[in-house]
């Protein structure tokens, strides 16, 4: 018998995909759940592996090449006597292709072919496989908990640590301390390597230079981005205080990024609107806080790695975890769980110095804060005199579907709040 290999989609807004590798040769046998491949899609690289034993009797797309999703990209045959005619049926199987592009999603709901992350799945099954994520496997594993008999809350059903934790009898707030455990995974020795590939081709005056995946994925997310009706608050905050924490707990490996989003999540406690997003069916609530915060890649366009339930994280948790996503995220290693999932995104242009700037809405969110650079300014103080204090610009862009000016304008005062005068108690 001899099965396809489709591209899978390993995002849902995932329209092609670029092979990175092949991790097997034309005639090498492959056992079923093994690697075949490496698929760079919209913001990482992602492994996929064989849902058949076989041979790989013939690569249709080759390392570097982009297929639509849904498309076949190679052959497996169950014998070798299969192989040769695998080879000949590959001829004619690429002259197909533009229908099964046609028909992506359906190709892909039955594709021989599965990755770690699986979000395209519509339930927490796939062909009788049980599709959870990495640590959810790994919490089941520890807690003893049977996953065939849960049903996923996470993205199109799939089982996460949640579930997991649910189904022992233990509550959501030990779900933030197991968290950190992506930092220490075995993709870093690599971290360093991704960044060099940008500047090293000069662009030619009058050259067209194609976009990167990453870039595409940013282009569509845009275009949808347009049709939201969005307004803009900005607010000014003195930051001598948030400067003067940052100081004293930097040493301990505490970033501004992990202090600005533990703020922020606090604040957002109070304001479980600004943390909503809109459905068709009224205002989606979600379950925890997750805070995104934008990164700009080497190569080319910004993925929002996401701190999960980061007002239930500790700074210098917060801290860790935030380090490790970063790292692997310029190493294009992330599960699609830990960019995918935010409900509240921060962009920081401040550390480049820029005083202040509107971001643009992200899709399936409500809010996004752009925070420029703590500065110092002449102010006039209470008792009628002009003193220096070091303020900061915040611009929050809402869609303003679900949220109005006087709830924006709300949430920015006690974020100010918490910043000016509480902010010891972003440690506690």
């Amino acid at each position: 018998m001899i099965n396809e290999i489709f591209m899978p989609a390993l995002s849902s807004t995932m329209t092609e995909g670029k092979i990175v590798s092949w991790q097997k040769s034309s005639g090498d046998w492959v056992e079923k759940g093994e690697t075949v491949l490496v698929v760079e899609s919209d913001k990482a690289d992602m492994d996929v592996e064989s849902f058949y034993s076989g041979y790989l009797a013939t690569i249709l797309v080759e390392a570097g090449d982009v297929a639509p999703v849904g498309s076949t990209i190679g052959l497996l045959a169950e014998t070798e006597a299969e192989i040769e005619q695998a080879k000949q049926q590959g001829g004619t199987t690429a002259k197909k292709e533009p229908a099964a592009a046609s028909s992506s999603a359906t190709a892909v709901a039955t594709a021989p072919i599965s990755t770690t992350t699986e979000i395209q799945d519509n339930g927490s099954r796939r062909n009788g496989r049980i599709i959870a994520s990495p640590r959810a496997k790994k919490l089941a594993k520890d807690l003893k908990v049977n996953l065939s008999t849960l049903k996923g809350t996470g993205p199109h059903g799939r089982i996460v640590a949640e579930d997991v934790e649910t189904a022992a009898g233990r509550t959501p707030a030990t779900v933030a301390a197991p968290v950190k455990t992506p930092t220490p995974t075995a993709p870093q020795p690599s971290i360093p390597a991704p960044p060099p590939p940008a500047p090293p081709a000069p662009v030619t005056p009058g050259q067209v230079v194609p976009m990167n995946t990453l870039q595409n994925a940013v282009v569509r997310n845009m275009m949808v981005s347009l049709s939201v009706p969005t307004f803009h608050v900005s607010y000014t905050i003195a930051t001598d205080n948030l400067d003067g924490l940052y100081k004293q707990i930097k040493s301990k490996g505490v970033t501004m990024s992990a202090i600005l989003a533990k703020a922020v999540a606090m604040t957002l406690q109070k304001h479980p609107l600004l943390n909503a997003a809109y459905v068709e069916q009224g205002i989606q609530y979600p379950s925890g806080i997750n805070i995104a915060v934008a990164v700009a890649m080497p190569d080319g366009g910004l993925i929002t790695p996401v701190l999960q339930n980061a007002d239930k994280m500790d700074i210098y948790s917060l801290s860790r975890t935030w380090k490790g996503l970063v790292d692997r995220a310029r190493a294009k290693q992330l599960q699609p769980d830990e960019y995918s999932t935010g409900t509240f995104t921060i962009s920081n242009l401040g550390m480049f110095g820029v005083n202040t700037f509107d971001a643009i809405l992200p899709p399936g969110q409500g809010s996004i804060l752009a925070i420029g650079a703590s500065q110092p300014q002449v102010v006039a103080t209470n008792d009628g005199m002009i003193g220096i204090k070091r303020q900061m610009q915040v611009n929050i862009t809402c869609d303003h579907r679900i949220i109005y000016g006087a709830d924006a304008a709300a949430f920015l005062q006690d974020l100010a709040k918490l910043i000016e005068t509480n902010s010891q108690s972003l440690t506690m």
